[in-house]
């Protein structure tokens, strides 16, 4: 599959700005509901953690390493800029 132009672009800003999502918060708290589901997918993995989430409805709060903000923004304005460097794609590109 080849890419064009909006599609690079589109990847890249969306990247850049879950970068900065990233870097702006320290620790997202998910609901019950979600909270469950990611228990039930770890299975017999989960262990002690399995129980824990699923008593008395506990919310499992995620706390994204540093460096993942700026790897994705990283690689956000590589795209990025990728793709204002490409040249357009209108119909006369074929």
């Amino acid at each position: 599959m080849h890419f064009k132009r909006p599609q690079i672009l589109l990847t890249g800003l969306l990247l850049f700005f879950a970068g900065v999502q990233f870097r702006l918060v320290e620790s997202f708290t998910l609901s019950e509901k979600s909270t469950h589901v990611i228990s039930a997918q770890m299975g017999d993995r989960g262990g002690a953690l399995q129980s824990l989430w699923q008593a008395g409805g506990q919310r499992k709060t995620i706390q994204p390493p540093r460096w993942l903000g700026l790897a994705l923004m990283s690689v956000g304005s590589v795209l990025t800029l990728k793709s204002l460097s490409m040249k357009g794609s209108g119909s006369s590109d074929r």
